[in-house]
C-alpha cells in the first residue's frame, strides 16, 4: 500500500499546494481509511485563509483499508468519519453526548489530519459504517448536513414541541441541511423561511421548498410576522437579532453557526415572551444510525443539496467556487 502520497497542504491566503506526506500504520484501536469524498464546510475558512499544520477536512467518507490491534471494524467496510475523537468514558460520553466529550482526543481535520488527503487515520469508535445502497459521496451528508441539522431540530423540540413554522438565517450548507431536515421531519408543506444575502443561494433554497428572504444590510425582504423556531447558521450578530425578533412567545432561537455575539434585553427578549436561546454543537454519534435510515429512504432528495463534485486535483478551484456563494454543498472526490 502506498503510504507516502501527495496531499493538499493549506498554506494560507487561499494557497493550496500538493506535497508528499507519509501516513503511519494504524495503531491500537485505529483504522486507516481510504478517503473517497470529503465535503467543504464554511468552518474550513480559517484554514483556507490562515493556513493549517494538519490536513483539513472534517466531512469524510471512505473505505477501511487497514486496521490496528483491538479494532472491531473489518477491512473493506465503507463509512463516514465522526469529527470528534471522543473518549467514551467521561460524564458526557457515558450518556451519549459524544459531541460534548470532556476529554476529546482530536477534532479531525482541525487538530489531526482530516479528509482532504487520500487517507485518514481514525479511531475505530469514531468510524460509522454505511450500507451498500448509499453512494459514498452521499454518505458525507450524514455528517454536517443531516447530523448537525437534525441535532439542532431535536434541541429546538425540547423547548417547543408544537412547532408550526421555522426561520433559518443563512442558506449555506448547514442552513440548507436545516431546510431539508425540517421538511423531512414535519412535511413537505411545512412553512420554512430562509434568509441569505446571496440571490443564487436563495433560489437554490427555494428549489428545495423554502420561502426565500433576501437579507440586505440591516434589513430583510419577505420576513414572516413570527415563527415558533429560528435557527442561525450564519454566525452573524445582525442575523441572530433578526431571527430572535421573529420568534413567537414560548419559541426558541437555536444558534448553530459559530461566529459573532448577540446583545439582549433580558426582560423584553426572554422573560416576558418566555423565549429561549440555545446552542447546538455538531451532533451525537448515536444519531448517525437514525439518520442512515432516513438517508436510505430519501437519498435522492437529500442529495439535491450537493451542487458540485470536484476532483481533489482541483481543490483550489472548488474552494473559490464555494466562497463565491453560488453553490450548495461541494464535495471533493478522490479516486477509489
Amino acid at each position: 500500500m502506498p503510504y507516502t502520497v501527495e496531499v493538499p497542504r493549506f498554506r494560507g491566503q487561499g494557497k493550496i499546494i500538493f506535497a508528499d506526506y507519509e501516513y503511519a500504520d494504524p495503531g491500537i484501536g485505529e483504522l486507516l481509511v481510504r478517503v473517497q469524498a470529503n465535503a467543504i464546510c464554511g468552518s474550513d475558512r480559517g484554514q483556507y485563509f490562515n493556513g493549517s499544520s494538519v490536513i483539513p477536512g472534517h466531512e469524510a467518507a471512505g473505505t477501511v483499508v487497514a486496521a490496528g490491534p483491538d479494532t472491531t471494524i473489518p477491512i473493506g467496510t465503507r463509512g463516514v468519519v465522526y469529527l470528534m475523537g471522543f473518549c467514551g468514558q467521561c460524564r458526557s460520553c457515558l450518556v451519549g453526548a459524544t459531541n460534548q466529550c470532556r476529554f476529546k482526543r482530536a477534532d479531525m481535520g482541525f487538530t489531526a489530519d482530516g479528509g482532504f488527503g487520500p487517507y485518514e487515520l481514525v479511531q475505530d469508535s469514531a468510524f460509522f459504517p454505511v450500507t451498500d445502497d448509499i453512494e459514498i459521496g452521499n454518505a458525507t451528508l450524514l455528517l454536517d448536513v443531516m447530523g448537525t441539522s437534525g441535532h439542532a431540530l431535536s434541541r429546538a423540540a425540547l423547548v417547543r414541541p408544537d412547532i408550526e413554522s421555522v426561520f433559518i438565517a443563512g442558506a449555506g450548507p448547514i442552513g440548507l441541511g436545516l431546510l431539508v431536515m425540517t421538511k423531512l421531519r414535519y412535511g413537505a408543506d411545512f412553512p420554512v423561511f430562509v434568509s441569505d444575502i446571496s440571490p443564487w443561494r436563495l433560489d437554490f433554497a427555494e428549489s428545495l421548498g423554502a420561502t426565500p428572504v433576501l437579507a440586505t444590510g440591516q434589513s430583510a425582504v419577505g420576513l414572516p410576522p413570527e415563527v415558533d423556531v429560528a435557527f442561525d447558521s450564519s454566525g452573524k450578530e445582525s442575523a441572530r437579532r433578526t431571527a430572535l425578533d421573529l420568534v413567537s412567545q414560548r419559541g426558541v432561537l437555536v444558534c448553530v453557526g459559530h461566529g459573532e455575539g448577540l446583545s439582549l434585553n433580558v426582560s423584553d427578549d426572554l422573560l416576558a415572551p418566555e423565549r429561549a436561546i440555545m446552542g447546538s454543537e455538531y451532533f451525537r454519534f448515536d444519531e448517525l444510525a437514525e439518520n442512515l435510515l432516513l438517508l436510505q429512504v430519501h437519498q435522492e432528495s437529500i442529495a439535491r443539496i450537493v451542487s458540485h463534485r470536484v476532483a481533489v486535483s482541483d481543490i483550489g478551484d472548488a474552494f473559490e467556487l464555494f466562497w463565491s456563494g453560488r453553490t450548495g454543498k461541494v464535495l471533493i472526490t478522490q479516486e477509489a
